[in-house]
């Protein structure tokens, strides 16, 4: 199992470093946020294969991650290009140790936030009482996610809101609900995995939420 894991990241880090490798190239923002969401889809859809679990709880598992990773892809896929540049990058873009160091990073974290999904794929599971628990939080951060995204999206669509923080919607009760839900949606994946999980597997599994 563990040179399977080892696996995986060489996996998540070839996918990241060529997207760099193209990204760097062209000087372009365009990549970073995409890669991140195929990180994960490729994880998934290797995981899965890999271990053959077809069954339903296997199933679920894949198809909650696979949900995740095309919904936050495809927002930050449509911002970048709306945007035009991504100004978290504006001092790194052109420094190709700066800029090769957050996309290693990106890999690690999707590898690292991956763990329980390997893991219980690995030893496959039934959809318990507490996997259903996991459902219904990990639904909630998507729905939550989904939304503050969508409302600062739309905020910042108006000239009138330039350079102010939005302070509508989700965003009157959290400074930050976008990341609530990205929280939740992981502790959920968590939490459907924990009782397919060894012990020693429950612990190493902690760093994918205790990581967000």
């Amino acid at each position: 199992m563990l040179s399977t894991i080892f696996l995986y990241l060489l996996i998540v880090l070839g996918i990241n470093i060529a997207l760099f490798l193209v990204a760097y190239s062209f000087k372009s923002d365009k990549l970073t946020d995409i890669s991140y969401a195929l990180s994960f889809l490729a994880l998934d859809v290797t995981i899965i294969f890999h271990t053959k679990r077809l069954h339903a709880y296997g199933f679920i598992l894949f198809l909650i991650v696979a949900l995740w990773a095309v919904r936050i892809g495809g927002f930050l896929l449509i911002r970048v290009l709306h945007v035009g540049k991504d100004r978290r990058f504006d001092d790194m873009r052109g420094s190709f140790t700066r800029f090769g160091k957050f996309w290693i990073g990106q890999a690690l974290t999707a590898w690292i936030l991956m763990l329980p999904v390997a893991f219980a794929q690995y030893r496959g599971g039934k959809v318990t009482i507490l996997a259903l628990v996991g459902i219904v939080v990990w639904s909630s951060g998507l729905i939550i996610e989904a939304v503050a995204d969508y409302q600062k999206y739309a905020f910042k669509q108006s000239p009138a809101n330039k350079n102010k923080w939005i302070q509508t919607g989700l965003w009157k009760y959290a400074r930050h609900p976008n990341y609530l839900g990205e929280i939740l949606t992981w502790v959920g994946i968590y939490i459907y995995c924990f009782e397919a999980l060894n012990l020693a597997e429950k612990i190493l599994g902690l760093s994918s939420p205790g990581l967000i």
